[in-house]
């Protein structure tokens, strides 16, 4: 990409961050955007070809990458069940940190999604990753069984809120524009306080 296109198109980019976090992705303006970056709207379509692709230019890299990680982090999960892992189930694991990390570390794009998404076709992240986690959770529980650890079997329509009520907890430190520190301590409060409440509810008999 030649150098001048390609600070044209850095600075589309931080024009459209700016127009999107403010008036969300439905109120948000292409001439506008135009207009900060000094050119004309047909100008800024040789650069997207449309809002919405703008608006997934933002965020789509960070959230692809969010469920890339997911899936390498459920691998490892599984591959970590043995038969003396019964033991160790219902242990604090911290599984949170590395989500809240992660988030932080694309904090703006996340800051999008979770905010200004409403009317594209990111606007069903949670429950798009709430699926996630439970295909995953799906796959570690049978694996557990698999190695003797006993564990009840949750109402599907019931599994399906539960998790979907973990993703929005997660997101919340984005919402409430939590500093990182207080994201990390807030992670690890909302360890304690999930992970009690599944080991509490998977043990039921």
């Amino acid at each position: 990409m030649p150098k001048d296109k390609t600070e044209n198109h850095e600075k589309i980019i931080a024009a459209a961050y700016d127009e999107f976090i403010k008036y969300g992705y439905n109120d948000a303006s292409m001439r506008r955007i135009a207009a900060a970056c000094d050119m004309s709207a047909s100008g800024l379509y040789k650069h997207f070809p449309s809002k919405e692709d703008m608006f997934a230019a933002l965020v789509e890299p960070a959230y692809a990458g969010l469920k890339d990680e997911y899936g390498k982090e459920v691998i490892r999960e599984l591959e970590s069940i043995d038969e003396s892992f019964a033991e160790t189930l219902w242990a604090e694991k911290g599984e949170t940190a590395w989500v809240m990390e992660y988030i932080y570390d694309n904090f703006k794009a996340f800051k999008l999604l979770v905010c200004k998404s409403q009317g594209t076709r990111f606007e069903d992240y949670v429950h798009e990753l709430a699926l996630l986690e439970e295909k995953s959770t799906g796959l570690y529980m049978d694996k557990v069984r698999e190695v003797g650890g006993e564990v009840y079997m949750v109402p599907s329509e019931e599994f399906h809120m539960f998790m979907t009520t973990c993703i929005n907890a997660i997101f919340l430190a984005v919402e409430h524009d939590l500093s990182h520190e207080e994201a990390m301590e807030y992670a690890h409060h909302l360890d304690i306080f999930f992970e009690a409440g599944w080991g509490a509810l998977f043990k039921l008999k």
